[in-house]
């Protein structure tokens, strides 16, 4: 039989995809069809996602799609990053192009906003972390700004929402990617509309909210006749692209009140977190900083956002620069030969936020704290990769606490799952085994949730197998602990921030 195609359109920050997962009932392969550059335009001084461009390049991906697999192609979903939305008006037409999480229009909003709402009981409506950028803060900014778009809208709709909306008109806010706006109800499952009410934002824009795995329907007559694609449906994957990757981490284990794994999903951000039940919400999670978010099969995603290896990619733009260009390989060679564990920074101090240059934020961080400044640019890597390695021990242990006990394992899926040195550097400094991959992680959950949906996989936990036995994992075990026991110490010196 020829295989059962289902297509994942990927957006990500800086660029997209749209992807082909092949399932021959067996196994599922995948294919990349098409790809293409994202990322912010500045425009009047305010930096927008250009999502014309976007649509263009989706349908382009799905003509290929088209062309190459034809009728076999059964469905297609759309995942993409958190906290950002658009905007449409009367008759559906659309109000300007989406705002970018990174402008500046919420810079410094924290304050102000817990002057209106003290922190705890925005807290205790959303469980969600506290992040300036978070959807909540943009729409009052707006509001603040007495922006005629908000008073024209009629429908809000996240990111991943406006694509589905523009593939099949239909309405309604996936739910994994609603979780991420901070005025989610977690416990409900439903909007916190009493929250934006006091902070005068209007909640009529508000529509359904979604499950994974909904199906809204085939695609516009307009997109058939652009794209080839016909008799094709839309099933709504884990929209928030986290939401997707935990998905496809190949565990067996159920998720419980007590998670024996923790995930990393590792990329510009490293999104660390369990899988558990139900929310948890009380005061040492706030104080913590951690986060509740919506996972598939109606979990929750108890995570915290760590910064990544946005440091590194910085550090080599600026490298780049000054006439010093690296290939990731040739970066991690020279961070492999540095010599281990000198100087260690806390990845996510506001000082690395967004420094014109890391390598001298890096620099000034070290002399602040008596270290070392790293010797050259593989110290400096290496110095990188270690600390965010001990920062996923931190991460890890706040996690423990929270959920009543340590996790025995620690996937790492995305892109720093091909980083063989940090992945590494976590099972020593975190004391655990290490698996990492796959690094198609959120494509594979967003094509994995598709198959669920037509009941070709019958549950995650199979789902899951399927991903085990379909894609390659490695495993690192760890080795130097006493090392890395006495690094852990020096760290708590310097690891500051919560």
């Amino acid at each position: 039989m020829s295989a059962k195609v289902y297509l994942a359109v990927d957006l990500g920050a800086s660029s997209g995809r749209v992807l082909a997962g092949l399932f021959d009932g067996q196994r599922l392969a995948l294919e990349e069809v098409h790809r293409f550059d994202n990322g912010p335009v500045l425009a009047a001084d305010t930096m927008h996602w250009d999502l014309l461009d976007l649509w263009r390049h989706v349908q382009d991906g799905l003509r290929a799609a088209a062309s190459r697999y034809g009728r076999r192609i059964v469905s297609v979903g759309v995942d993409t990053w958190g906290v950002d939305f658009g905007l449409l008006g009367r008759h559906d037409q659309l109000l300007g192009n989406p705002v970018h999480y990174r402008d500046r229009r919420t810079a410094g909003i924290l304050p102000r906003a817990f002057e209106r709402v003290p922190r705890e009981e925005i807290f205790a409506a959303t469980g969600l972390q506290f992040m300036e950028f978070n959807t909540l803060y943009q729409l009052w900014a707006m509001r603040r700004a007495d922006s005629p778009l908000l008073e024209a809208a009629r429908q809000f709709l996240m990111i991943p929402d406006l694509f589905h909306w523009l593939l099949t008109g239909q309405k309604g806010v996936e739910r994994t990617n609603a979780s991420t706006t901070q005025f989610f109800d977690p416990r409900t499952g439903q909007w916190a509309t009493q929250l934006l009410e006091r902070f005068e934002i209007p909640t009529q824009m508000l529509g359904p909210i979604l499950e994974p795995g909904t199906r809204l329907g085939r695609l516009r007559e307009s997109v058939e006749q652009q794209t080839g694609l016909s008799g094709v449906e839309v099933v709504l994957p884990g929209t928030h692209d986290t939401a997707s990757a935990v998905l496809a981490v190949p565990s067996q284990s159920v998720p419980g009140d007590r998670p024996d794994w923790s995930y990393i999903s590792s990329g510009t951000w490293s999104l660390m977190g369990v899988e558990v039940p139900r929310p948890v919400i009380n005061q040492r999670c706030s104080g913590l900083n951690f986060t509740n978010e919506g996972g598939v099969g109606g979990t929750t995603r108890l995570l915290k956002n760590i910064a990544g290896l946005w440091l590194l990619q910085e550090c080599r733009r600026i490298w780049q620069q000054q006439g010093r260009t690296y290939g990731w390989d040739e970066l991690v060679e020279r961070a492999a030969t540095a010599p281990p564990l000198v100087s260690l920074i806390n990845p996510d101090d506001p000082s690395f936020v967004a420094p014109d240059d890391m390598p001298a934020a890096i620099a000034g961080f070290c002399q602040r704290t008596g270290q070392p400044v790293p010797a050259d640019d593989g110290a400096m890597a290496r110095c990188v990769l270690e600390s965010l390695a001990l920062r996923y021990r931190v991460v890890g242990d706040w996690l423990g606490e929270l959920v009543g006990g340590p996790s025995r394992t620690l996937h790492i899926v995305g892109g720093g799952a091909r980083n063989g040195l940090l992945c590494q550097m976590a099972a020593d400094a975190c004391g655990c085994p290490v698996v990492a991959g796959p690094v198609e992680a959120t494509e594979l959950g967003n094509l994995l949730m598709q198959a669920l949906s037509w009941g070709d996989v019958a549950t995650i936990a199979e789902g899951r197998e399927l991903i085990g036995r379909s894609f390659d994992v490695q495993t690192c075990e760890p080795v130097h602990t006493q090392l890395w026991d006495d690094a852990f110490a020096r760290f708590e010196n310097v690891e500051n921030v919560v």
